[in-house]
C-alpha cells in the first residue's frame, strides 16, 4: 500500500497535469485569436499564462510553436524564421541572461507592439509579404501589404540606383495612435485594429497601416550590410521605416536605456512593450531557431513605470519619521499610484534623489510602492528638506542614516505609541485605543507600568458620569477591562521586548534572538551589539537600534519582572520548544490570536506560510486541496485539526 506521501504527491502530479492542459489550450486559443486579428487577452496577461505553463512544463510543445493563420489566403513559407524570443520582464532577469550572454557592445531596438510581417524581394522587387503564421508558413497578404505605409514595392538607394537585393526583410505593422483615435477607435487597441485590417479579404483599410523594419536577410551573394547596426542603416537608406537603434557599453546602461524609454513610451506615435537587446555580429545560426539564444526581449512591466517626483512627505509613527515620496500619477498593476516609502534617509542618499528628478517606480507583489532608481531627466531640480524637530516636543531630531527620530525618550508621542503597541502585542482587547488616549490625556497611565496599576475604581470615571458615580453605581466596563488587564501577565521574552515600540524589533525579531541563545532577559539586556549583529536575520544597523532601545528601556524592564507585575515564560523550558505551527482557515473554539499565543506561551514558534522546517500545519479542514494542504503533504508534515492541536496544548 502506497503511504501518505506517495498519495499526496500524486495527488499534486494529478492537479499539475489538469492545469498543464488548461493553460495549453488557453495558449492555443488566444495565439490563434492573435494570429487571425481578433485578440482577447493583453500581452501582458498573455506572458503570465506562458510563463506559468514553462514552470509548470518547460518542455510542452505549444512553448515551441508560434501561431496559425486564418484558411482566407494562400500560404507561403518564410525566408527567415520567424520564431519567439526570450523574455526578461524586470532588471534581475534581465542581468541573469547578461551573466550568460557578456558582449563588448550591446544594440538595443524597440520592441514594437504590432503584427509581423516579411516582405520578400527577387532582385529589388517587392514579390510576396507574407504573415507570422506559424514561424515558418504565413498568409500571402501581398495585395494588402502594397497599401501600407512604409512597404517599399521596389528598392532603391539615396540616388535612385536599383538595388538588387533578392531576401526577407521583417517588420512590424503597426496603427499610430493617431489613426486609432481617429479611425478605429471602436478597436480595444492599435495592435488589435492593425492584426484585423492586415487580414481584410478586401484589402480596405490596409492604407491605414504602417509598416517598421527591423531585420533582413540575403538569400543570395549579395550582401548589403554585416552587422546588426550596418542593417538598419541599410534598410533606412532603401527607403523604410526603421527602429530607433541605441548602442550601449554594458548591461546597465541597457537597463538605464530601459529607463528613458519607459518615460517617453507614452508620447510615442505607435506602441512599444519592451526592447531588443542582441550582439553586433549577425549570427544567422541563431536567428535560425524558433527561440533564438543570442537576443531576448526585455519587457516593460505592467508593475513599473516612470514619474517625477514633486515632494517629499514625513510620516511619523513613535519616534520615527519616515519619508514618503509623492509623484505624478501612474498605473502599476491596474492601480493609479502617486506615493511610494522612500524607507529612511539613508535611501534618499544612495538614490540621489532630489524634487523633480525622474523616477522609476516599482510594485512588484508589494502591496506599498517604492521608488527603485533615479534616471536622467530635464526640469529644475531641488534638495529635498528633513525636519529637524520632533513636531511634538521640539527636541532635535537625530538622523543616524537608517532612521530619523526624535531621541527624547520622554516625548508624549513616542510613551503613547508606546502604550499602544504594548496593549497590541499582549492582547489586553478590551483595553481599547480609544480608552488609552483618554488615560494618557489624563496623565493616568504615562508608562507601560501604570496599564497594571489600573484597578476598577480608577477606570470607572472613564466609563460613568460624576452622577453615576455619586449613586455608587458600579460599572461593567471598567470592572471587564481590569480583568482583561490581569489576565494577561504573562507573556513570552519576544511578546515582552515587542512590546517596548522598539524600531523594527517585532515579535519575530526577538524570536530569532531567542532561538540563537539569547533566550534570557538578562541574556538580552547584557548580550553585546556584536553578539546581536552575528543572529541571522540581523545585521550591524539594527543590531545597533536593538541595543539602543534595550538600554533605554532597561530600567522598566527590570522592575516590571523584578517586582512581579509581568511574567516571563521561558521557552526553553516550555513543552513547545522546537516546534512550530501554521494556521490556516477559521478556528471554531477560539481565535487565530488566542491560539497562536498558546504557542509561544508554550515556548513554540508561529509561522505564517508552509516551509520544510514546519512541524505542524493546523486546519480544520484536514482534507482540502489548498496549497498549504499540499505543500505540507509534499514535505511530510503532519496537517491536524483544531481538535488535535488543543490536545497537544493539553499534553
Amino acid at each position: 500500500m502506497p503511504d501518505l506521501f506517495d498519495i499526496d504527491e500524486a495527488a499534486l502530479q494529478s492537479k499539475n497535469k489538469v492545469r498543464i492542459d488548461e493553460l495549453s489550450k488557453l495558449i492555443k486559443k488566444y495565439q490563434d485569436s492573435y494570429y487571425n486579428g481578433e485578440g482577447e487577452i493583453s500581452d501582458a496577461e498573455f506572458d503570465k499564462l506562458w510563463d506559468e505553463l514553462k514552470n509548470l512544463d518547460p518542455d510542452n510543445p505549444i512553448l515551441h510553436k508560434v501561431g496559425q493563420d486564418s484558411g482566407n489566403f494562400q500560404k507561403a513559407t518564410h525566408i527567415m524564421m520567424m520564431g519567439s524570443q526570450e523574455k526578461a520582464a524586470t532588471p534581475e532577469q534581465f542581468l541573469s541572461w547578461a551573466q550568460n550572454h557578456v558582449y563588448s557592445e550591446y544594440l538595443v531596438e524597440y520592441k514594437l507592439d504590432g503584427a509581423s510581417l516579411e516582405l520578400q524581394y527577387e532582385n529589388g522587387l517587392l514579390v510576396r509579404a507574407v504573415t507570422r503564421g506559424d514561424g515558418t508558413v504565413g498568409d500571402d497578404i501581398t495585395k494588402n501589404a502594397k497599401k501600407m505605409q512604409g512597404v517599399q514595392a521596389a528598392l532603391f538607394d539615396k540616388n535612385f540606383n536599383k538595388i538588387p537585393f533578392t531576401g526577407g526583410i521583417r517588420g512590424e505593422v503597426i496603427m499610430t495612435h493617431k489613426v486609432h483615435k481617429t479611425l478605429f477607435s471602436d478597436k480595444a487597441n492599435c495592435r488589435n485594429a492593425a492584426n484585423g485590417l492586415m487580414k481584410r479579404k478586401d484589402g480596405s483599410g490596409s492604407e491605414n497601416l504602417t509598416l517598421i523594419t527591423y531585420d533582413a536577410l540575403s538569400s543570395d551573394d549579395f550582401k548589403p550590410f554585416s552587422d546588426e547596426e550596418e542593417k538598419i542603416k541599410w534598410l533606412s537608406d532603401a527607403g523604410f521605416n526603421v527602429v530607433p537603434l541605441e548602442i550601449c557599453k554594458s548591461a546597465q546602461e541597457v537597463i538605464e536605456y530601459r529607463s528613458r524609454v519607459m518615460e517617453i513610451r507614452k508620447d510615442l506615435d505607435y506602441d512599444i512593450d519592451g526592447l531588443v537587446v542582441k550582439e553586433r555580429a549577425i549570427n544567422l545560426q541563431d536567428a535560425s531557431r524558433a527561440r533564438p539564444d543570442r537576443q531576448i526581449a526585455f519587457k516593460f512591466s505592467l508593475e513599473e513605470a516612470v514619474s517625477v517626483l514633486r515632494s517629499v512627505e514625513w510620516s511619523e509613527s513613535g519616534a520615527t519619521y519616515t519619508p514618503v515620496a509623492v509623484f505624478d500619477p501612474v498605473e502599476l498593476a491596474g492601480t493609479t499610484v502617486q506615493r511610494a516609502s522612500l524607507a529612511n534617509p539613508d535611501t534618499i542618499r544612495a538614490l540621489g534623489i532630489s524634487i523633480g528628478s525622474h523616477v522609476v517606480v516599482v510594485k512588484r507583489g508589494e502591496i506599498i510602492p517604492k521608488i527603485e532608481g533615479v534616471i536622467e531627466g530635464e526640469g529644475t531640480l531641488s534638495p529635498i528638506d528633513f525636519p529637524e524637530k520632533c513636531s511634538v516636543c521640539g527636541t532635535k531630531l537625530t538622523d543616524d542614516g537608517s532612521r530619523l527620530y526624535c531621541p527624547n525618550k520622554d516625548c508624549s508621542k513616542r510613551i503613547l505609541h508606546r502604550l499602544l503597541k504594548w496593549v497590541s502585542v499582549a492582547d489586553i482587547r478590551d483595553l481599547g485605543e480609544t480608552l488609552i488616549h483618554a488615560l494618557f490625556e489624563s496623565k493616568v497611565v504615562r508608562s507601560v507600568t501604570d496599564i497594571y496599576s489600573l484597578t476598577e475604581e480608577t477606570l470607572t470615571p472613564f466609563f460613568l458620569n460624576e452622577e453615576s458615580i455619586a449613586s455608587d453605581k458600579k460599572s461593567l466596563g471598567a470592572s471587564k477591562v481590569e480583568r482583561s488587564i490581569n489576565s494577561h501577565r504573562r507573556l513570552s521574552l519576544a511578546q515582552f521586548v515587542a512590546g517596548f515600540d522598539i524600531e523594527g524589533i517585532g515579535e519575530t525579531t526577538v524570536e530569532k534572538l531567542v532561538a540563537s541563545g539569547i533566550d534570557t532577559l538578562e541574556k538580552l539586556l547584557n548580550a553585546p551589539e556584536e553578539q546581536i549583529a552575528g543572529v541571522y536575520g540581523f545585521g550591524q544597523i539594527m543590531a545597533h537600534t536593538a541595543k539602543l532601545g534595550l538600554e533605554e528601556n532597561k530600567e522598566e524592564m527590570l522592575s516590571l519582572v523584578e517586582k512581579g507585575i509581568i511574567e516571563i515564560i521561558q521557552a526553553s523550558g516550555g513543552k513547545l520548544a522546537g516546534k512550530s505551527f501554521c494556521f490556516t482557515g477559521e478556528l471554531t473554539t477560539m481565535k487565530r490570536a488566542d491560539a497562536q499565543n498558546l504557542v509561544k506561551l508554550a515556548g513554540g514558534q508561529i509561522k505564517s506560510s508552509v516551509t520544510k522546517d514546519l512541524s505542524y500545519l493546523v486546519t480544520n479542514d484536514t482534507s482540502s486541496g489548498s496549497s498549504k494542504n499540499l505543500k505540507a503533504a509534499s514535505f511530510g508534515i503532519p496537517v491536524i485539526s483544531e481538535k488535535e492541536f488543543l490536545e497537544i496544548i493539553r499534553q
